[in-house]
């Protein structure tokens, strides 16, 4: 059976569509937040609202202190020198406090503000974390890890740069600026203009930037998606790469990928490399130009040495901050496609959600109804075209039938993965829909050949089954299907570590802890999706023997193509097409002449 990621390495495209829809969202938001970014922003903040007003307030403090310094400078040169002493030390004293000031400031801001930001980081990771998990299996089918992955990394990164780093550079930024602009016009309102004539070429280069650098950080964001994406479908589906020698055109296409990703990197590099050199002139420019007419003035006796120099640290400090702003721009920018690519996925609403009054069954028997059930997974393919079935509580039912026949699709029905779009599919009379996911998942448990092996111990994965288990019961389960001898001898036994998925266990030693898990779990209705199938015979004997235990007591559905299997069952329906065309005993249709005596006929010479 391939898988999702196998697909995706026979068409790579496939693995990359989402990220082109994530491409034209993108476009399309252009720049700035709606409407449930700008909801998923102030639900984030609100908890701090109160100290990033304070936070603001220490920026402030800590820009007016700043801005005093060429004040002090100007009386020292002016007056201080000139023979003042109470001006000079004062003016010291002055300096020393805002220096300080400054320090105290920085300090406070850094630590509050890195304090608040995390915290607002790990908010938004578990509100991710929580809404993927939450979110049904159609949407999971759609949305491709690699795209998961990209949210939770990528883009929660991009936030971070923005709360972390961007917002202190932006306010000082705007405050020196604005302080640094009513202080010049202060001091001579004659230089001001004098330094204003270059600000139309300032205006020009970062109206060019600002697009730029959009259009360069935008393309910089999605290929790094790409990348992921690719990086993530290869590794995941390395098995099948390997397999089938697919290693050179998966590097193929990750060298494509990855050559774009590092194009578009240099692309955006260029881009500051031409603003930020362009902005630096253009200050240096403005000082040229009021030295000169400063000089010109001071020699006039019109301006003194002291406001000339503060006037030029003043400029500086006016020219200084808007490199940071253009950065801060970019970095704005890719935090606002960031935002809006999570917050398209908490705005996801699951197609199979909770119901808002949940009934309860007081004494779950285990009886399973399929009424006029119509399903398809697209909207132009039926899959089910209208199943009416009804299975006794307690129960051991066979679904046969060849690919495509509808019998996993009634097996994700009942696990409620998915909602039929016309019908009902109920519980002992109560339609699944109306059943809590926690009461719907304690009474129905579906088992299929891919069950997830997690890292940790035997004993972890198998109270997976029931959380909270105690040893006692874990290894009692291991036993009910045989487990425990394969456990046994591991090196630390049910302590021993089952490495990435499992992967130091066997295909059948995997199963068997899954088998466990279920009999931890104890549900009324077990549905087995090929769940021997990775077996070896021996081991499946041992299961057989073991299903006998399993299966008491409870409605059991058997999906299987091994035969030995369906043979336990109590009545066996074959499916074609989405509809039951035969329906009886085991032994009673291999008497007849129907598809199902044709299978085992078939079956019985492959053993010969």
């Amino acid at each position: 059976m391939s898988t999702d990621s196998e697909k995706d390495q026979a068409d790579p495209t496939a693995a990359w569509r989402g990220v082109k829809q994530d491409i034209e969202e993108e476009r399309a938001a252009g720049v700035g937040l709606r409407g449930p970014s700008r909801k998923l922003l102030a639900d984030l903040i609100r908890p701090y609202r109160w100290w990033l007003l304070i936070l603001v307030g220490v920026v402030v403090v800590e820009a007016a202190a700043r801005l005093s310094i060429p004040v002090f400078v100007q009386r020292i040169l002016d007056k201080g020198l000139a023979g003042d002493a109470g001006v000079l030390w004062g003016s010291i004293g002055f300096m020393a406090v805002a220096i300080v000031a400054q320090i105290v400031g920085r300090v406070t801001f850094l630590r509050r503000s890195g304090r608040i930001g995390n915290a607002i980081l790990l908010d938004l990771r578990r509100r991710l974390f929580t809404k993927f998990q939450r979110l049904d299996i159609g949407f999971h089918d759609r949305y491709t890890s690699g795209r998961a992955v990209s949210r939770m990394t990528s883009d929660v990164d991009a936030v971070a740069e923005l709360v972390l780093q961007g917002v202190d550079v932006v306010i000082i930024a705007i405050l020196t600026i604005i302080g640094a602009t009513l202080i010049m016009f202060s001091l001579d309102w004659r230089l001001a203009l004098v330094a204003f004539l270059t600000y139309p070429l300032l205006w020009l280069v970062m109206r060019w930037f600002v697009k730029a650098s959009t259009r360069a950080f935008r393309a910089v964001r999605t290929y790094s998606a790409i990348v992921i994406v690719q990086f993530i479908e290869t590794m995941t589906g390395i098995k099948a790469v390997q397999a089938f020698r697919r290693e050179p055109r998966s590097a193929e296409i990750f060298e494509d990928v990855a050559l774009q990703y590092r194009d578009r990197n240099v692309t955006a590099m260029r881009t500051f490399a031409r603003a930020m050199p362009s902005i630096q002139a253009i200050g240096n420019l403005g000082i040229v130009l009021v030295v000169l007419a400063g000089g010109y003035l001071a020699v006039g006796g019109d301006v003194s040495i002291g406001t000339l120099a503060a006037f030029v640290l003043y400029l500086r400090m006016f020219f200084d901050p808007i490199a940071d702003l253009g950065q801060f721009i970019s970095t704005l920018q890719s935090a606002f496609t960031a935002l809006e690519k999570v917050s398209s996925v908490m705005a996801e609403e699951p197609q199979v959600d909770d119901p808002k009054e949940p009934r309860e069954i007081d004494q779950p028997a285990g009886r399973v109804e399929f009424d006029g059930v119509r399903f398809g997974y697209l909207a132009d393919k039926t899959v089910l075209p209208g199943l009416d079935l009804d299975l006794a509580a307690g129960s051991t039912v066979a679904l046969v039938g060849t690919t495509g026949a509808g019998k996993t699709t009634i097996a994700k029905l009942l696990a409620r993965f998915y909602d039929p779009q016309e019908g009902e599919v109920r519980l002992d009379g109560v339609d699944l829909r109306d059943l809590s996911d926690d009461r719907l998942r304690e009474h129905v448990t579906l088992l299929t050949q891919e069950n997830f092996i997690f890292s940790g111990s035997v004993a972890d994965n198998i109270a997976f089954g029931r959380p909270g288990a105690s040893r006692e019961e874990i290894e009692h389960a291991a036993r009910t299907v045989g487990a425990d001898t394969f456990i046994g001898h591991l090196p630390d036994g049910y302590d021993t570590d089952t490495g990435k998925r499992g992967s130091r266990l066997s295909a059948g030693q995997r199963q068997l802890v899954a088998f466990a898990r279920v009999v931890l779990a104890d549900p009324r209705v077990l549905i087995l999706d090929e769940a021997t199938s990775s077996l070896d015979i021996p081991t499946e004997r041992l299961v057989q023997r073991a299903l006998a235990t399993i299966l008491a007591d409870r409605t059991a559905i058997i999906i299987a193509h091994r035969l030995s299997t369906v043979e336990i069952a109590d009545r066996v329906l074959v499916l074609q097409h989405g509809e039951i065309v035969e329906d009886g005993a085991p032994a009673s249709l291999v008497a007849g002449e129907g598809r199902y005596a044709d299978l085992h006929r078939a079956w019985m010479a492959s053993l010969a």
